[in-house]
């Protein structure tokens, strides 16, 4: 079943939003997907609290998104988030199971 890596980060700093979606979009997103093996990623910001911004990276199982978190990959990224956002910038990180699938029709 499809599992999904979450990354939520919540932009202290307004003044940074602006950078900081077009570094997430242009760099980050793409790398993270290259280097997590993930199958696609979505991102978007939040439509209730504007300054929180969600990233999900969909795997074919949940293994594959917990191999994740104690990779090289994942400690090189956020080492480069670190670098790039410091302490503007404050995220945390889940791991989802999809249980469940419902379309409609």
């Amino acid at each position: 079943m499809t599992a999904f890596f979450i990354v939520r980060a919540q932009v202290l700093d307004p003044m940074v939003e602006d950078a900081f979606d077009r570094w997430y979009g242009e760099e980050h997103l793409p790398d993270a997907v290259k280097a997590f093996g993930a199958r696609r990623a979505w991102r978007g910001w939040s439509d209730t609290d504007q300054s929180v911004h969600y990233a999900f990276y969909e795997f074919d199982d949940v293994e594959r998104a917990r191999a994740i978190t104690g990779s090289e990959a994942l400690a090189r990224l956020v080492a480069d988030f670190d670098r790039a956002w410091g302490d503007k910038v404050r995220r945390s990180r889940d791991i989802v199971e999809a249980v469940q699938t419902l379309e409609r029709g």
